[in-house]
């Protein structure tokens, strides 16, 4: 029996209160249900430092997911902080470390919206800060309906590997966030746009397996996207 992947997952981190009166971490059912439908362990990963090292040792594959945060401005060069942006610098400074470092050992990298920005920060780009302050006449990115519900549609570039991954020129998806990619990083392929011009995926052939999404994939809102973790679990086999 082949054995299957082991994929790291990253936690999102609460401060006291709601769940607990103490400091709690969570992670959404989907991320995890998303990796075992697609063959693989979901490993669900804290935010300690001394442990990268450790778990790089031990996972085929790593997933940088979103949350109610932001990358620290400084870390891309930023002289000024928008006052919308929240910082979690713990959990940060964790998903640096150990992305970077997977992607020194070639380990697979899939980022979902906040994981998405994360990774081409960690690769030499840059970010819009507030897409309402800085592109003001952009098109509605913080959707209040239902995360299951699609709200805009993004271009799929072709000759891309997510164009070959999901077969498709366009693709209807959710929306959750209010920063975006500003500059790619260098040796990145922007493989999806919004049509208000913003960068909705990108991925990196130098590596393995590099892709970043801006929307959620785990929702599995198109029958496409359950493609996109059959593909990235099958890398972390190679």
């Amino acid at each position: 029996m082949t054995k299957k992947p082991l994929i790291g997952i990253t936690f999102d981190a609460q401060g006291p209160g709601g769940y607990s009166h103490y400091p709690w971490y969570v992670l959404r059912e989907n991320y995890c249900s998303s990796i075992s439908d697609a063959g693989g362990i979901p490993f669900p990963l804290t935010h300690d430092l001394t442990l990268v090292e450790d778990y790089l040792s031990l996972i085929d594959g790593l997933v940088i997911t979103g949350g109610g945060h932001d990358v620290d401005p400084l870390l891309y060069g930023a002289q000024e902080i928008h006052p919308s942006v929240n910082l979690k610098p713990k959990r940060t400074t964790f998903e640096m470390a150990i992305t970077q470092k997977a992607f020194q050992k070639d380990i697979p990298v899939f980022g979902i919206c906040g994981g998405h920005q994360l990774i081409n920060v960690a690769l030499g780009g840059t970010l819009i800060q507030d897409i309402p302050h800085e592109l003001p006449h952009a098109i509605e990115h913080k959707q209040t309906a239902p995360h299951h519900e699609p709200t805009h549609e993004v271009k799929i570039i072709k000759n891309t590997m997510l164009h070959k991954l999901l077969n498709v020129d366009k693709l209807a998806v959710n929306s959750f966030h209010h920063q975006a990619v500003k500059d790619a990083a260098p040796g990145v392929i922007i493989n999806a746009l919004t049509p208000d011009g913003l960068v909705e995926g990108f991925e990196a052939p130098a590596y393995r397996f590099c892709l970043g999404l801006q929307w959620h994939p785990e929702f599995t809102i198109t029958s496409q996207e359950r493609a996109v973790f059959d593909a990235f679990v099958e890398a972390t086999r190679g």
